[in-house]
């Protein structure tokens, strides 16, 4: 068994009783590695058809998959194309409990480094306004790259604290995940160097702060909206006690079931106040399921919420316009003006949500980058083309994904192009198997690599 922290093994066989033995065994067994297929993209089905790798279904998660290691998915092109994202399947369950309906105005507020806000983002369908935050600068960029290469083109991505979001989002959103920071105790099977970390005042020290990240969560919440809880930590102060203080400090605050699983466990049995709703927060124990430690609660507000605001209409000048509808002219649908932002020869195509008075709030990107105007053309930008269904531009390489050229591109070498390939110059949206990978300009028999230095493999 790995080493373990003596005074937390104490405090979890007070908490499991009859059960720690197990739970002690459960540190022998290898870790589980998880796939989820990004929806935005690919049904699950679709996706099964097209898989090269070893997959097993993960049971309480509709679109999640236990891989083979061996398989090593994070270098096969689908990777690139955004098609999965890469995630321990207990990490998987807040997501994918949370029922989001495209149109809904959502809020992952520590959000970095997406697992959750990409799910969040693709349950959307492109519909309403994804708001994902991180504190730590470093981190949300890292955020911000999954969000793009999932394709995620209705989002936000700000670099702020929970107490300054607030006073820019007043009751303004349908729903919103807290991925509380916590004390890591379920994730020490899968790293030991968080284990080396620990000591007993780290629950306290989170437990404190947890409090208020979820105070300032509550604010943003609209009356009849929606909020969950979450951590990757057994402690019963950073849980159950964080949701007895919501209870007992904000009366608007009720507490909800979630969708039940055979693994579930209910509520912890150490947790001294006694309170019967205690009963509907849920906890995976390595010991019962396939996966890490984690805690999740559903709470709602009381009331009823009102219809979300739009984004106001902007309009870029004749001559920006002029050179979007050069590039535009081969997409397969018409830009909507009325949601492009011009900044510094960066467009961008904006949210449906009024972001418009968030002057004095530190964000990384809002809305989809869609590229840059430089003189006398539009050059697109990765993230628009991560965005793209294949039938959404009518010039197209398309590759299969066992096709030498696809890594080569992905290095972001030079291609060369059969006659067919090439039948026209300019640009062209590459794809493999179907599923956009980037940019690239044909000139004669050759694809002039278009695929931006910061996503290229280096191996």
């Amino acid at each position: 068994m790995k080493q373990l922290p003596e005074k937390f093994l104490s405090r979890m066989e007070t908490m499991l009783g009859e059960e720690f033995p197990d739970f002690l065994k459960s540190y022998d067994f290898p870790r589980k590695f998880g796939l989820r297929v990004n929806t935005n993209k690919i049904s699950v089905e679709k996706f099964l058809e097209i898989s090269p790798f070893h997959l097993e279904p993960i049971p309480w998660i509709d679109n999640g998959f236990f891989y083979n290691e061996n398989d090593r998915p994070s270098r096969h092109p689908y990777y690139f194309a955004g098609l999965y994202y890469l995630q321990e399947p207990s990490a998987m369950t807040p997501a994918s409990q949370f029922s989001i309906k495209p149109g809904e105005y959502v809020l992952d507020l520590c959000a970095a480094p997406g697992g959750k806000a990409t799910e969040l983002g693709a349950k959307l369908q492109g519909k309403g306004f994804l708001a994902a935050n991180d504190i730590s600068n470093s981190r949300a960029k890292a955020l911000l790259r999954n969000l793009e290469l999932f394709g995620i083109k209705n989002s936000m991505v700000t670099n702020e604290t929970p107490a300054k979001l607030a006073k820019y989002f007043p009751e303004f959103f349908d729903k919103i995940l807290v991925d509380a920071p916590c004390s890591g105790e379920g994730m020490f099977r899968k790293d030991l160097d968080v284990a080396k970390t620990w000591d007993e005042t780290r629950p306290a020290f989170f437990g404190k702060l947890q409090r208020e990240i979820i105070t300032q969560a509550i604010s943003m919440l609209k009356p009849g909206g929606k909020l969950l809880y979450s951590t990757c930590t057994f402690s019963p102060i950073e849980n159950e006690g964080l949701i007895s203080f919501v209870l007992e400090n904000f009366p608007e605050m009720e507490l909800l079931s979630l969708s039940d699983y055979e693994g579930f466990s209910k509520g912890c049995p150490d947790w001294g106040n006694n309170d019967p709703r205690l009963a509907k927060c849920v906890r995976i124990f390595p010991h019962h399921m396939e996966g890490e430690g984690h805690f999740l609660a559903l709470m709602k507000k009381d009331g009823y919420s009102v219809s979300n605001k739009t984004s106001p209409s902007v309009k870029p000048d004749k001559a920006s316009k002029k050179l979007l509808d050069e590039f535009f002219k081969n997409m397969s649908e018409p830009l909507d003006f009325s949601r492009i932002d011009i900044r510094n020869e960066n467009v961008y195509y904006l949210p449906e949500a009024d972001t418009a008075s968030l002057k004095g709030i530190k964000f990384l990107r809002n809305g989809l980058f869609l590229g840059e105007l430089k003189k006398n053309r539009f050059e697109p930008s990765q993230p628009f083309a991560m965005s793209l269904q294949m039938k959404n531009f009518n010039n197209i390489i398309n590759l299969s994904s066992s096709d030498t050229r696809v890594m080569r591109y992905l290095k972001g070498e030079t291609l060369i192009l059969n006659e067919d390939e090439a039948s026209q110059k300019g640009w062209h949206l590459v794809c493999t198997d179907g599923f956009p990978l980037g940019w690239g300009k044909v000139v004669g028999t050759t694809l002039k690599n278009k695929y931006p230095a910061g996503w290229r493999l280096h191996y």
